[in-house]
């Protein structure tokens, strides 16, 4: 019985709550009975809040015996990435050993905003260190596996993907009921597919994020935070509780009044849906490329109209992917400085406790030329137009997340992806990712469970949307959902 309510919809554990049908307490016990006994195999949360999240709960009880107003995500249980997304309070690592005990003092915007509709932070998910691949995995804590092949008998296991790989396999394993992720170059798509649940990044500021010392912090390539549910049902309830404008956020898009739990329910009839196998430019492994072609036939069953398209992009995925690091590079070099001038931790001083690639971004970012840094644009430009210029004649985009399956976690705390994929080189940080392109324009994006390999490892299909047409992805994601259900997967995990 603790195991179903650990795999039953979000959605209807919210509901079970209201009408007096099931208690919160009994719910984060189930939980976290099912922490204790699964988490050592998957390395997924670093910090549980066992005792807080008790009490959360036995408050949720009572706020339902006495009839008042209630949140959509009352006593619901929840996680939250160990990265920017803070808990006043709560010991937050950033997967860096040097901040291993960095405590803040305040809550991240979207954190606060889970807390207020009733949700229960059940803990912290790993990440590698400040989010700088696409494999969970650091120096302090050691991997993330995918529940699908997790470690043990032998076996390492195989990566959650990154960087909110915790996120993604707690949900997955039923170790959370929805989870929050962030996501700059895929870090919210890429664990989704690594580990066969849905995830979600909305357009760029729609869920706002008051970032400081740096208020402008998030815009280069675009951050975007968002969720993680076993349904696309669950994932919209939890983004409505996150979305809306902040007057500390100057990029904050002002609130588009959308139902996205209404949005899962819509009509998708006359949606023209573009195919791209691979993005134009990506390698990407037969057996996945197939595996996506036969699940883009969902969307004909559902009743889009499905055109194969090419993007028309000049520049190489290894272009592209440089660029993107250079991105990133500064803006850790920028935090690091930030860190190291208000006393928290000189981070290249503790070099030998850095992963040595994040030590190698630190050292670009530092040494990076303004002007290149600004000209790099031009190039994300050239990928933002062709991006728009699909959404001239179609209502979506899907590719592949990913041009590869999940690979296996290393033993020295430094999992990286393969350098390279059909003979082709790629970066082992994120090359293999047909993601971060999106994070160079901000479009609404989501990755959702295509189907499984021969030895039953999760493959992940990108759908991307018109910039603000957040609800066009769910509704579309809903009606993939249905045609292909996938739920049937999480019962070899129980």
């Amino acid at each position: 019985m603790p195991e179903d309510l650990c795999f039953a919809p979000a959605a209807e554990l919210a509901a079970r709550i209201r009408r007096r049908d099931l208690s919160p307490v009994e719910l984060v016990d189930a939980f976290l009975e099912r922490i204790e006994a699964r988490n050592g195999r998957i390395g997924a949360y670093v910090t549980v809040l066992g005792e807080e999240a008790r009490e959360r709960a036995q408050e949720a009880e009572r706020a339902v015996g006495s009839g008042g107003a209630l949140g959509p995500l009352h006593g619901v249980p929840v996680a939250i990435k160990d990265l920017f997304d803070y808990k006043k309070g709560v010991r937050n690592t950033y997967g860096s050993k040097p901040l291993a005990d960095y405590v803040p003092d305040r809550d991240a915007t979207y954190v606060e905003r889970l807390e207020n509709a009733g949700a229960i932070i059940l803990g912290k998910t790993n990440t590698p260190e400040f989010g700088h691949k696409a494999a969970t995995d650091n120096l302090i804590f050691g991997p993330t596996s995918t529940p699908f092949a997790p470690s043990g008998d032998g076996s390492p296991g195989k990566n959650a993907g990154g960087s909110s790989g915790g996120s993604a396999a707690v949900v997955a394993d039923g170790l959370a009921a929805v989870s929050q992720g962030s996501d700059a170059g895929g870090s919210i798509r890429i664990p989704a597919s690594f580990c066969g649940v849905y995830g979600f990044k909305a357009t760029y500021g729609r869920v706002a994020a008051a970032t400081r010392p740096d208020a402008f912090l998030s815009h280069t390539p675009f951050s975007h935070s968002g969720p993680f549910g076993r349904t696309v049902e669950d994932a919209a309830l939890m983004l409505g509780a996150m979305v809306g404008p902040h007057p500390r956020d100057p990029f904050s898009l002002p609130s588009d009044g959308a139902d996205y739990l209404a949005a899962t329910r819509r009509s998708i009839e006359g949606f023209r849906i573009a195919y791209s196998s691979n993005f134009d430019v990506f390698p990407v492994q037969e057996g996945v490329r197939s595996i996506v072609a036969e699940a883009v036939q969902a969307f004909e069953e559902a009743g889009f109209g499905v055109e194969e398209v090419s993007l028309g992009l000049k520049r190489s995925q290894k272009e592209l992917c440089e660029i993107w690091l250079r991105e990133v590079a500064v803006r850790v070099a920028a935090i690091a400085a930030s860190m190291k001038n208000a006393g928290v931790v000189d981070l290249l001083g503790q070099r030998e406790n850095l992963t040595p690639q994040f030590a190698e971004l630190l050292e670009t970012g530092r040494n990076m030329n303004a002007v290149e840094y600004k000209l790099d644009d031009v190039a994300r430009t050239e990928v933002f137009d062709a991006v728009q210029d699909v959404f001239e004649g179609y209502d979506l985009l899907v590719t592949p997340t990913l041009a590869i399956p999940p690979f296996d976690n290393a033993g020295d705390g430094n999992t990286v992806g393969p350098s390279e994929v059909n003979g082709e080189e790629v970066n082992p940080l994120l090359g293999w990712c047909l993601t971060y392109p999106i994070n160079y324009t901000g479009h609404p994006a989501a990755s959702i469970p295509a189907g499984f390999t021969g030895d039953g490892l999760p493959i992940g299909l990108q759908i991307i949307g018109r910039r603000f047409a957040d609800a066009s992805v769910l509704a579309a994601s809903a009606a993939f959902e249905r045609v292909r259900p996938w739920h049937d997967a999480y019962a070899a995990l129980v």
